[in-house]
């Protein structure tokens, strides 16, 4: 444990800046339908944060290698705390969406520098430990801020005061915590191609969970809301969605070590398909109902990017993880850039419950791609399968961090 209090710091910046983020996704949508903004234009704002927090994944080791970790990571928080600020100063649908972008640039910056930080501070011996501590903080801090939002109300000035505290006080353990300064990260290569070479069928598949997983963080909130839930219905909605991913992705993950991995992404895509449309035929604006239902959807939905990405890594040359992680985190970008919005036309035209028929929709697209790469190319023998890995969306620096562990795979594509 000694050799992990120099990381504490970090580790309470991270769990301040993860539960801000969360909260903040959620509050947006709530207060924006309060507003009167309707589903599409909170839409084209969640497609505004994916297109900003692609670009600050893209350019944020440059500012760090310009002026350091230390006043990147200031700079990047003090613009977050001002723009969350603005969106209360300001109400306006151009000028949330904008706010939007600077938002998802800042996070994905400050994300980038705390994993570096990490990564730069976090011995092998105890990278375990600390990815493990760091998904616990990950869960607890974005479903716990949730519910500040049924305390302190979305409606008026408070709620955003307590945003924007949040990521001011992050710093304060980055500033005083803290006093390494480690060498800034080199650029994450990014070679779409030859991570589509080695799987198309990863990369196709972070495109499509990119393009579900940013609709339902983004609009779900409106989904509930629309179907009649209390607000502390709203949150706890998101909430347990978020959870049941989290719960269930180990023991999928752990079966895909076992197995044929597309066999378990198969079997956990259909899952995701049939929980979306029991969402829609069979939920209706019960709350138990729709609880149960989206931490069934959840535990499906939210680990098909790890799943996705394990099978992309079994496929590749040691040594090209960090590579082909940091692209399938492209991919997963622009899909999420993509999902918001179209989801949100698809709610205006047939109602809330849409959300989940355009997810379905997605999914059985999916399954088609799947089934097709299984006739394609025999599975990757078990003996070179690495061990499965659950991954993180918040910066491509995370892949560094999780290292990987097991053998290397060979060079063929699907």
């Amino acid at each position: 444990m000694s050799s992990i209090r120099p990381l504490i710091p970090l580790l309470i910046t991270a769990g301040i800046l993860l539960g801000g983020n969360g909260l903040q996704s959620t509050l947006i949508a709530l207060r924006g339908a309060q507003e009167g903004f309707s589903a599409s234009t909170i839409g084209l704002m969640g497609t505004f944060y994916f297109m900003g927090f692609l670009l600050g994944c893209l350019f944020i080791t440059r500012i760090m290698k310009a002026v350091g970790y230390v006043r990147a990571f200031a700079a990047l928080a003090a613009i977050a705390a001002a723009a969350t600020l603005m969106l209360v100063v300001v109400i306006d649908p151009v000028m949330w969406s904008l706010i939007r972008f600077a938002t998802g640039f800042c996070f994905a910056g400050l994300f980038t520098v705390m994993e570096s930080w990490l990564n730069s501070g976090v011995s092998n011996h105890d990278r375990a430990r600390v990815l493990a501590i760091y998904r616990i903080i990950d869960i607890a801090s974005v479903t716990g801020a949730q519910f500040m939002i049924p305390v302190f109300g979305a409606d008026g000035f408070t709620i955003f005061a307590i945003m924007s505290i949040m990521i001011t006080l992050s710093l304060v353990p980055v500033s005083l915590g803290d006093r390494s300064n480690p060498t800034p990260p080199e650029d994450v290569k990014l070679d779409l191609k030859r991570a589509w070479r080695i799987s198309p069928l990863g990369s196709i598949g972070c495109i499509f969970v990119g393009v579900t997983n940013s609709a339902f963080r983004t609009l779900s909130p409106i989904y509930a809301e629309q179907i009649g839930l209390s607000v502390t219905d709203v949150v706890t909605f998101v909430s347990v969605g978020i959870i049941g991913g989290a719960l269930v992705q180990y023991p999928l993950g752990y079966m895909s070590d076992l197995w044929d991995r597309r066999k378990v992404l198969l079997v956990t895509t259909v899952g995701a398909m049939t929980s979306a449309l029991m969402l829609v035929f069979l939920a209706g604006n019960s709350p138990l109902a729709n609880f149960v239902l989206i931490f069934i959807f959840g535990s499906f939905a939210m680990p098909l990017y790890s799943l996705s990405a394990a099978h992309a890594n079994d496929r590749a040359e040691k040594g090209e993880f960090v590579l082909v992680n940091a692209a399938l985190m492209l991919f997963y970008s622009v899909g999420a850039i993509a999902g918001p919005v179209v989801a949100s036309i698809v709610m205006e035209q047939l109602g809330p419950h849409a959300l989940f028929s355009f997810s379905a929709a997605v999914y059985v697209a999916f399954v088609a791609v799947i089934v097709y790469r299984m006739g394609s190319r025999s599975p990757v023998p078990a003996g070179r399968r690495g061990r499965f890995i659950a991954l993180l969306r918040t910066s491509p620096i995370f892949a560094r961090l999780a290292g990987r562990n097991g053998p290397a795979s060979g060079p063929d594509a699907d």
